[in-house]
C-alpha cells in the first residue's frame, strides 16, 4: 500500500525525516508513534501532499505519488484539530464536503453511531469540543476509500462513542482498508493496531507487533516498553 525510502525533511536547520524507509502492507491497523518531534506529523504530512520531501521516494498502491494528486482522492484524512467554519450547521457542512469530494458517502449509520442526531441543525460554533470530534470523525469515515489515516481520533470522546469508534475501525479493517492512527493512548494502541511503527529522531527506530517490542525491551508491558524505550534514548 505505501512505500517509503529515504525520506528527507528539513525546515531550516533542524532535519526533521533523516532518511525514513518504510513499507505499510495493505490491510490492516499501523499506530506511528514516538515523542514530540520525531517526525510522525512531518511524515503523515508528506503521505498526504501537504509537506514536500527534500529527497527520497513514496508510493502508494505502487506509484510514485511525485507530482501527482489524484492519489488524495482514495484518503480519507482525520486531521487532530479540525476549524469549522463556525456559522455552517452540522447538515450544511456535511453536505459541503460531499460536494467538494464528489464521491459515494454514506453518512446516516455515522450519525446513529455517534448520536449527532440532536445536533444536525445547530451551528458549529455551539457544538462542544467532543461533539466537533464526532462531527470531524463522521467527515472522516462516511468515504469509502482504502488508506485511511486518523490524527488522534480519540480527542474528546466519550465512552460510549469512543466504544463505537473502535467498532468502526475494526469493521474498515474487515472491509480490507489500511488504516495509520497516531495516539497518545497507549491503551487504545494495544487493542487497535496489528503493528505499530516507533520513530525517533526523525528515523524508524521499530516496525513490528507490540508483542515483539516487549521481548526487545524485556518489558511486560507495553507502556513500559515504550518508557524504556525513551528512557534509552534520552541517556
Amino acid at each position: 500500500m505505501i512505500k517509503i525510502e529515504n525520506l528527507h525533511k528539513r525546515f531550516g536547520k533542524n532535519q526533521v525525516l533523516k532518511g525514513v524507509d518504510l513499507d505499510i502492507s495493505e490491510g490492516g491497523i499501523f499506530a506511528i508513534l514516538g515523542p514530540n518531534g520525531s517526525g510522525k506529523t512531518t511524515l503523515i504530512k508528506c503521505i498526504l501532499g501537504m509537506v514536500i520531501p527534500d529527497k527520497g521516494e513514496m508510493l502508494i498502491e505502487s506509484k510514485s505519488i511525485r507530482k501527482s494528486w489524484k492519489y488524495r482522492q482514495q484518503i480519507d484524512y482525520l486531521p487532530q484539530i479540525a476549524n469549522f467554519p463556525p456559522n455552517l450547521t452540522v447538515s450544511e457542512l456535511i453536505r459541503m464536503i460531499k460536494d467538494l469530494r464528489n464521491k459515494p458517502a454514506e453518512e446516516e449509520l455515522l450519525i446513529k453511531s455517534f448520536q449527532l442526531e440532536p445536533f444536525l441543525d445547530k451551528k458549529l460554533s455551539s457544538l462542544s469540543g467532543g461533539t466537533k470530534q464526532k462531527v470531524n470523525l463522521l467527515l472522516t469515515l462516511m468515504f469509502d476509500s482504502p488508506l485511511i489515516i486518523l490524527d488522534e481520533p480519540t480527542s474528546g470522546l466519550d465512552p460510549i462513542a469512543l466504544l463505537h469508534l473502535k467498532e468502526l475501525i475494526q469493521k474498515e479493517k474487515t472491509n480490507g482498508k489500511t488504516i495509520l492512527v497516531t495516539s497518545h493512548i497507549m491503551s487504545f494502541v494495544e487493542e487497535m493496531a496489528d503493528e505499530i511503527v516507533f520513530l525517533l529522531e526523525g528515523k524508524v527506530y521499530f516496525k513490528g507487533d507490540i508483542s515483539t517490542l516487549k521481548e526487545k525491551t524485556q518489558k511486560e508491558s507495553f507502556e513500559l516498553a515504550i518508557a524504556n524505550v525513551l528512557k534509552e534514548n534520552n541517556a
